[in-house]
């Protein structure tokens, strides 16, 4: 069947459908990851985006029951330049056509995403449509060009637990925490948390509780954790006002710890700004310098919000890691209080070691606030 991706600007790629026959409307953005797409897909990040992958063959190990990063793909669609044939990993228990298709998204291969890639580099992101449709191009871009975008839209509301649960709370995330260590209590603001996230903190001798964005501090504090999370999720940070003004209150309460836009919210609540990259930072690669000691931790990557790097006030907090492709905010600490953020992701781990030391650091704050 035939498929076409079609840009906001107007332009139109044809090519194959796979996955689910239909349509999705996100923003497009590219990711230059070698392989991870089952991760990339179900990770609530990317919740309404059409996600191009710049690697030309994608599929070839299939879709296996545990490199899942929640419950479903949030991904509004995804774009490959060639649709493997062949599914050949020994834990693989169904094809990636087969799992799109069975969740419902709209996918579309036989593109050239070398072009596109190109095009949204030069141009930015921008809102796009996969559609098995015959309607005339025309209509289907009105369609396109009248629909929400993302700047400006709460779209957290849309990802995040509807109800506090206690982690882990299924079968194969049972990772114990380590009896040498003590464990602590910590509260997950969810605003779109990834499962490796969690693990990573399990792992570290913590105790967790995911509650939903917009609870409030109060009810934080009544559950007297001993640290609160920050947790990453998708599209703009500012509209998320109410978890600003609840971070904004709990800073200094208990040490907090932020990624992704976890870090974004929490730069928000001292007073910084943020604003849109380009066309973001999607990928596996990216090189951050880690300025207390100068070490370069090889990053994975998801975002397209930063925070503004000279908006933060100076006398309150510090500078401690910059993206080195373009010199973006990455990582900060406030000078007195107990709160740090990434802007990446350290539980991917592409280093694969490189930033695990912040997870650690997360346990230390916790020992010194409580000593």
């Amino acid at each position: 069947m035939k498929a076409r991706l079609i840009l906001a600007d107007g332009t139109c790629y044809e090519g194959l459908s796979f996955g689910h026959p239909g349509e999705a409307v996100g923003e497009v953005v590219f990711h230059t990851a070698l392989c991870g797409y089952q991760e990339i897909l179900t990770d609530p990040s990317y919740h309404f985006q059409l996600v191009a992958m710049t690697y030309p063959q994608i599929g070839n190990y299939g879709v296996n029951p545990k490199d899942f990063e929640s419950r479903r793909i949030y991904a509004a669609g995804f774009i490959i330049r060639e649709l493997s044939p062949i599914v050949s990993h020994w834990q693989a228990n169904r094809s990636l056509d087969e799992y799109l298709r069975h969740h419902g998204v709209p996918g579309i291969h036989d593109i050239d995403t070398r072009a596109l890639t190109r095009r949204l580099r030069d141009r930015g992101a921008q809102m796009g449509m996969i559609t098995t449709s015959t309607e005339p191009l025309a209509d289907l871009l009105a369609r396109l060009r009248a629909g929400k975008p993302l700047v400006g839209r709460d779209i957290v509301h849309e990802v995040t637990t509807p109800a506090p649960y206690r982690w882990p709370i299924a079968e194969g995330d049972t990772q114990e925490t380590p009896p040498t260590r003590k464990t602590f209590r910590v509260a997950v603001y969810d605003y779109g948390v990834k499962f490796s996230i969690l693990r990573s903190l399990r792992r570290s001798g913590c105790r967790l509780q995911v509650f939903p964005a917009a609870t409030p501090p109060e009810e934080i504090l009544a559950w007297n954790p001993d640290g609160i999370f920050l947790s990453n999720g998708p599209g703009d940070p500012e509209p998320v006002d109410y978890a600003v003004q609840a971070v904004r209150k709990l800073l200094g309460r208990r040490p907090i710890f932020g990624i992704c836009l976890g870090h974004q919210i929490l730069g928000l609540a001292l007073g910084g700004r943020t604003r849109k990259l380009k066309f973001g930072h999607h990928g596996a690669n990216h090189p951050v310098k880690h300025l207390p000691t100068g070490a370069i931790e090889i990053t994975s990557q998801n975002h397209g919000f930063i925070v503004d790097i000279d908006s933060l006030p100076a006398d309150e907090v510090e500078i401690t890691h910059i993206n080195l492709n373009d010199q973006t905010l990455e990582g900060f600490r406030h000078k007195r209080l107990s709160a740090f953020s990434v802007q990446y992701h350290p539980e991917s781990a592409p280093g694969p070691h490189d930033s695990q030391y912040l997870f650690d650091h997360f346990i230390q704050e916790m020992e010194r606030f409580h000593a």
